[in-house]
This record gives structure tokens, C-alpha cells and sequence, in this order.
């Protein structure tokens, strides 16, 4: 019996993934800088994913 459901960016890699397709579409402010939030909220909310697999995302991006 499976009690929990598959997470879609459960590994840092999907995430991050998800996370450039997101920024690619982000208009930039500053020196090429986009805002946290314009990727945290559709990342969160709409797609909803949890907040460690953001970070980790974030993480494995910044790495890549």
C-alpha cells in the first residue's frame, strides 16, 4: 500500500530544472537580476511544491 503520492520536484535536479524554465520568462529589473518572489510564488503555490524542494532547487541551480 502507497500512502504518499510522487512529488514532480522531489530531486534538486527536477526542481532547478523547473526553477530556469520559470526565470527564463522573468523579465529582468537590474543587471540582469530578477526578484525571488517571481519565482517563489508560481513555484509554490501554483505548481505546489514545498519549500525544501525550492531551496534545494536553488541550490543545485546556483551549482550547475
Amino acid at each position: 500500500m502507497k500512502l504518499t503520492t510522487e512529488r514532480a520536484y522531489a530531486t534538486p535536479e527536477s526542481a532547478a530544472r523547473k526553477l530556469i524554465q520559470l526565470a527564463a520568462c522573468i523579465e529582468p529589473v537590474q543587471d540582469g537580476r530578477i526578484h525571488i518572489e517571481k519565482l517563489n510564488a508560481p513555484f509554490l503555490y501554483a505548481l505546489k511544491s514545498s519549500g525544501p524542494e525550492f531551496g534545494a532547487g536553488i541550490i543545485y541551480a546556483r551549482q550547475g
